[in-house]
């Protein structure tokens, strides 16, 4: 504990209301957020009384100050808490390293031809969402399975509205073309309808319909017609039969289990929606000073204030805070919200699920990392180092035929990708496909900041290359004065292929083969591809973009909004090329002087 802070005298002017405190550093860092029932009560068990855990008395003993908020409730203070958490990221708090949103399954009811699709962000929108789902596979399965059974279209309003003659979907018997009106309306809406029965897990119900519907059509000889409506029961009920476990519910519920070994500790949530089991998903938290107990309520704080709570919540021990938990959640969905531990039945075989899942999670992951750090051991060895290295960078260059390139970095640490510290570099001012070049103006950008103390010094630098690509790296670092970092470029073989790469190193003038089977020579390819990955994914998002939107963005007078109409009415960009400037008059908002402007921008070279 710092000399600076006094613990009795602030001990003694503390409330016993309840409340949120923040433990701060000397230099001003939050170490730790927390909430209370009785600030004072909770805050004297770290000053005074018996020893803490290791972690705890770690964390006081760099404590400069302690800042208070009162609270009107202790629903106030876990909402408090949980905003705090999420502001400052304290290091001895439960933390969450996928923030990333899940996805859902949206259908624009609004439509007079509802489209089904993938959709993650905001759920904002008109029309209906059903999820999440545990991950982007689960989602794209069920869209798979819907447009096989109701032939929903799954295409963009653009394509949607831009079509002469139906795609290969209709051909494939997955849509049933409704862009060219080979369905009415009022059809189309009833398999609409249809399909967004089995997402609320009306399944059962569903089946009935479709059997006075078949027996309907074919006492009025509409025997196409019956046979398609056959065939959909037929996969309804196929779907339930590969859900037996969820096939009597229709509650919207998650199983969370927590399972810990030693410092390892996986919570895994079972989503079941509309009576189906839509999967698992598995997260790693880091506990900080929280003990299991806590560490699960933690979890649940962050995780579920930040997203939908589905009616019930099944977790596989009890929480302390469970009830304040429960208000905080039923007041921002606006509905009951249930935290429940104790269950029987088909409940106690979800959780029972999870725990399973959350088993596996704990086991894969020790295995993971021991599989790192054999492979970080391995590499100390190749490359002669004093410790294995805690920081490897690595740096890849991506361009077409020299246009748009970008420079990717990526990072890894002994828990593996550090995503975070991802960075990309938009390359300008280099000639085209000059790789030296941009190798050089990247890396410059990097270290530059790296000599700032913007970003922490790697241990190892890979460059996807070979001497020339090397030669510009070890310009850089001496130029930036920085030492203690290893250089290798990492150069495919002849035939470029996996455990032919040539490892280049400043000072030899051969290059160094590890076998295929070593462990340092696996990380280096995993490492490697990862930058390259990234390097693409950059270089095809602003190619892309440059496409399809800067020569429009170069016309005076021609903002966000008119640029979107424009591209909405012609169907992309080589629409608005093809179109003539009395074309281009009759969209809203654009007046003929703006449309002369465009088409002249746009038939500048032509």
């Amino acid at each position: 504990m710092s000399a600076a802070f006094d613990s009795k005298l602030f001990l003694a002017n503390v409330s016993q209301r309840p409340g949120v405190y923040r433990m701060i550093g000397a230099d001003g860092e939050v170490l730790y957020v927390g909430k209370a029932r009785n600030l004072k009560n909770r805050l004297t068990s770290y000053f005074v009384g018996k020893a803490q855990a290791a972690k705890t008395m770690a964390m006081v003993s760099q404590v400069a100050n302690v800042e208070v908020t009162v609270t009107a409730s202790e629903t106030e203070a876990l909402l408090l808490e949980y905003n705090l958490i999420k502001r400052h990221r304290p290091r001895f708090n439960v933390t969450l390293r996928d923030d990333k949103s899940f996805p859902y399954l949206y259908v624009t009811t609004q439509d007079e031809y509802p489209r089904i699709s993938f959709y993650r962000g905001s759920r904002k929108l008109p029309g209906r969402f059903f999820g999440p789902y545990p991950n982007a596979r689960a989602t794209r399965e069920t869209i798979l399975l819907l447009q096989k059974l109701f032939l929903l279209r799954p295409c963009s309003d653009t394509f949607f509205a831009n079509r002469s003659r139906p795609c290969l979907q209709h051909q494939i018997k997955r849509c049933s073309g409704p862009c060219v009106r080979l369905i009415s309306p009022q059809e189309y809406r009833q398999d609409v309808n249809d399909a967004i029965k089995v997402l609320e897990g009306k399944g059962a119900e569903l089946i009935d319909d479709l059997a006075q519907r078949m027996e309907h059509a074919s006492q009025e000889l509409e025997f196409e017609k019956a046979a398609r409506l056959r065939d959909q029961i037929n996969g309804i009920k196929a779907i339930h039969s590969t859900q037996s476990v969820t096939r009597n519910a229709t509650e919207d519920i998650d199983a969370v289990a927590l399972v810990s070994h030693g410092s390892d500790h996986c919570v895994s949530i079972v989503f079941v929606r509309g009576g189906r089991n839509l999967g698992s998903n598995n997260f790693f938290p880091k506990p900080g000073i929280a003990e299991a107990g806590e560490l699960l309520s933690g979890f649940l704080t962050q995780y579920y204030l930040g997203r939908e709570a589905p009616g019930e919540i099944l977790i596989n021990e009890q929480i302390e805070d469970a009830d304040t938990l429960e208000q905080a959640l039923s007041e921002r969905m606006e509905r009951s919200v249930k935290i429940r531990s104790n269950v029987r039945g088909v409940r106690a075989r979800w959780l029972e699920m999870a725990r399973t899942n959350a088993e596996l999670g704990v086991k894969m992951r020790r295995a993971t990392e021991a599989t790192g750090v054999e492979q970080l051991q391995a590499m100390q060895e190749v490359f002669n180092l004093p410790n294995p290295p805690a920081r490897i960078e690595c740096f890849d260059i991506s361009h077409t035929m020299g246009e748009r390139t970008v420079a990717s970095c990526v990072v890894f640490g002994p828990e593996g990708p550090l995503k975070s510290d991802y960075r990309r570099f938009n390359i300008e001012g280099i000639a085209p496909g000059d790789d030296y070049g941009a190798m050089r103006q990247a890396l410059s950008r990097r270290y530059a900041r790296i000599k700032k103390g913007e970003a922490p010094t790697p241990d190892v630098l890979l460059i996807d290359g070979g001497p020339g690509q090397l030669a510009q790296a070890s310009e850089v670092l001496k130029e930036y004065d920085i030492d203690n970092v290893l250089i290798a470029g990492v150069a495919k073989g002849a035939d470029r292929r996996p455990g032919q790469e040539r490892l280049f190193l400043p000072g030899h003038e051969l290059p160094t083969l590890l076998p295929p089977d070593s462990p340092a020579l696996h990380l280096i390819q995993r490492v490697r591809d990862e930058a390259h990955r990234f390097a693409i994914t950059g270089h095809r998002q602003r190619r892309a973009k440059a496409r399809t939107q800067s020569v429009l963005e170069t016309v005076p007078g021609l903002g966000p909004r008119k640029r979107r109409e424009l591209l909405r009415q012609f169907g992309g960009l080589q629409g608005v090329s093809r179109a003539g400037i009395d074309d281009l008059a009759k969209v809203h908002g654009i007046s003929r002087k703006l449309a002369q402007s465009i088409y002249d921008t746009l038939h500048a070279n032509g």
